[in-house]
């Protein structure tokens, strides 16, 4: 049993996600879950590459093993609003192979 409700993990290793501006996706959505008092429920963590290069910055969501693909700041922040707080799946940043 996990220890939390949800867990996130966001690709900042690889060739792109790096590039494409993963780290500052980690961090809106790490600050985001601190301010709205929910660290102990909802855990974001930096992840090695989860081998969809060139679709990132990729963000996973278990256990709803959900994907999301090409999110920025303001989708991080839309995802931690969105889906982990009101549990609606952003539908728009889903990634689809």
């Amino acid at each position: 049993m996990s220890i939390y409700k949800k867990h996130v993990f966001v690709c900042t290793g690889g060739k792109t996600c790096p590039t494409q501006g993963s780290m500052e996706t980690f961090f809106a959505m790490k600050n985001l879950v601190k301010e709205l008092g929910l660290k102990s429920d909802i855990r974001i963590n930096k992840a090695g590459c989860m081998g969809e290069c060139g679709s990132g910055p990729m963000v996973v969501v278990y256990p709803d093993a959900v994907w999301y693909a090409g999110v920025n700041e303001e989708g991080g922040r839309r995802i931690v609003n969105e889906h982990l707080v009101s549990g609606r799946v952003v539908e728009a940043l889903l990634h689809h192979r």
